[in-house]
């Protein structure tokens, strides 16, 4: 199967473009265009061979069309992620995430593509009013990412059911791993954690969130892309369970075996009303569709991602605060 994944350079992408090769298929992966062609993390890929990179960018109609010609099935994760930059920029997320995905949904609709999955984010659904958080949860939209990520999710579904285009939402919770950003509390923590001063500063402790391993989330995606069921469905991807962002800290210190000190850091406070305050999945439906379930515990994923960072601390800032 010749599939396109966008976005395809990023920490999410560039996994699950490696297990689709592992798993036979015939892989196009969309990297953004960069005067140095830099692959991002398919840069030094062992797998690098089996896929077909080319470059281009989603707000850019004419690379999207040219990048679907002959696709069966499109994974589309390209997109703007950072929360508190989406404070200072908005018109950036817009033209990125929502049209981005408008560019995707229209040129497979004009191409006869036979699905397209759309990347999701339990940012969605903004702080719990009940949990565990099901696909009917209301949508929430507490920053303007969240708000162009509901818009894109609504954008693809109308699409199917206007058009007929073979649409499914894939809606992630927490995804950690190796090659995550520092944009992300997980690489936050440990970064600091193993950097030289031993200070770990954070923005609330108090917030909780279900984090899903880096393997575990592309399986899903894998299942969502794959299954007739989910055709015209929001399917949410979650362990299922919950920690604080203190009790995080606690964890990751337990496993790398070093004690650091945490510190409240104003700039990386999100605006009240702006803080999820809680994220739990309820992953029963992806379960009952498509026969997923995550595979790693909390312990086990962050034992894999810590001794990753460890071999790769120099190439992150670990004392800047990364928007």
């Amino acid at each position: 199967m010749k599939i396109l994944v966008t976005g395809a350079g990023g920490f999410i992408g560039s996994h699950l473009c490696e297990e689709l090769v592992k798993r036979g298929h015939n892989v196009r992966a969309l990297i953004l265009y960069n005067s140095r062609n830099n692959w991002g993390w398919l840069e030094n890929s062992p797998l690098i061979g089996g896929m077909e990179i080319v470059t281009g960018n989603v707000r850019d109609y004419d690379s999207v069309k040219s990048c679907l010609q002959d696709v069966d099935l499109v994974f589309h994760l390209a997109a703007l992620i950072g929360i508190p930059y989406s404070y200072i920029s908005p018109l950036a997320y817009i033209k990125t995430n929502l049209e981005g995905t408008y560019n995707i949904c229209q040129a497979a609709a004009e191409l006869g593509t036979k699905k397209v999955v759309v990347t999701s984010t339990s940012e969605v659904y903004g702080t719990a009013r009940y949990v565990p958080i099901d696909e009917a949860h209301p949508l929430q939209a507490q920053s303007p990412y969240a708000a162009t990520k509901i818009a894109a999710d609504q954008l693809a579904l109308s699409y199917y059911r206007s058009f007929g285009l073979p649409v499914a939402v894939a809606r992630p919770f927490n995804t950690y791993g190796p090659r995550q950003s520092t944009r992300a509390v997980v690489p936050t923590i440990i970064t600091q954690i193993l950097g030289e001063n031993k200070t770990v500063r954070l923005g609330s402790l108090i917030p909780t969130r279900d984090l899903n391993f880096v393997r575990d989330t592309v399986k899903g995606m894998i299942c969502v892309g794959f299954s007739e069921k989910c055709t015209g469905e929001i399917v949410n991807l979650g362990s299922g369970s919950e920690i604080s962002i203190r009790d995080l800290v606690k964890m990751i210190e337990n496993i790398s075996g070093i004690k650091a000190e945490i510190e409240i850091d104003p700039p990386r406070i999100r605006p009240e009303a702006s803080e999820v305050e809680r994220l739990l999945c309820d992953n029963k439906k992806a379960v009952t569709l498509t026969g997923w379930q995550p595979q790693f515990t909390l312990e086990e994923g962050l034992r894999e991602t810590i001794e990753w960072f460890a071999q790769n601390t120099p190439i992150y800032k670990s004392g800047l605060y990364i928007m």
